[in-house]
């Protein structure tokens, strides 16, 4: 029998994730010291989105793919491609992603392979997100703000990785634009369904939890 891969390449029904609730996680240590002073310690280096799809369930078709999509999974077996409409561009919302959205990184005259990532913040103290699920397609990338054609490069859509033809030249600043999926999986291994309330207006909790690097 062959091997399934831990993940699916396949998005989460996107009309039912846009009903969803959620977001970004952290895991902060917090310590009151007797003066009552605090002292901060931070758990976590990369933050995680949690979600619950059970917002986006509106009727009873909806809830019948997110049984169907559960069980194809295997519940918390199989990770698979999440949309946040709230977050899954490398541009603001409401403009389209262009080639020099996001530094990637500095040529040194022998690299050619760069990681996606999205950067968040800038005065104090920014965030690099790693990208690991961009959407087929829309990659752009630029080296010193001149995109490069398509044929120029390579992009794994499943790790997020960029292949340049070429590597850029020493300090030169590789950019790229893109939209992105977030992986996740089921964070719960059953759905509680419970028709009678669902008719009521009362809708299923469906957690689902980012997968990290």
């Amino acid at each position: 029998m062959p091997l399934i891969p831990a993940f699916h390449e396949v998005r989460f029904p996107t009309n039912i994730a846009f009903g969803s609730s959620g977001g970004p996680e952290r895991r902060t240590e917090v310590v009151t010291l007797g003066s009552g002073g605090e002292r901060r310690n931070a758990r976590w280096a990369e933050s995680r989105r949690r979600y619950d799809a059970g917002y986006g369930v509106r009727s009873l078709a909806d809830l019948h793919e997110v049984i169907a999509f559960f069980e194809e999974r295997r519940g918390k077996l199989f990770g698979f491609r999440w949309r946040d409409r709230a977050d899954d561009a490398s541009a603001p919302p409401g403009t389209e992603p262009g080639a020099t959205d996001q530094r990637l990184g500095i040529g040194d005259g022998a690299t050619t392979v760069f990681a996606l990532k999205k950067t968040y913040g800038g005065l104090h103290a920014p965030y690099e997100r790693p990208i690991a699920k961009p959407v087929d397609g829309t990659v752009l990338v630029a080296v010193d703000g001149v995109g490069l054609a398509t044929g120029d490069f390579a992009v794994d859509p499943s790790t997020g990785l960029v292949t340049l033809a070429e590597a850029p030249a020493e300090s030169a600043v590789v950019t790229a634009g893109f939209r992105f999926d977030v992986p996740v999986r089921f964070d719960t291994d059953q759905l509680v369904i419970n028709l009678a309330a669902f008719e009521a207006g009362e809708i299923p909790s469906i957690p689902i939890v980012e997968i990290r690097p």
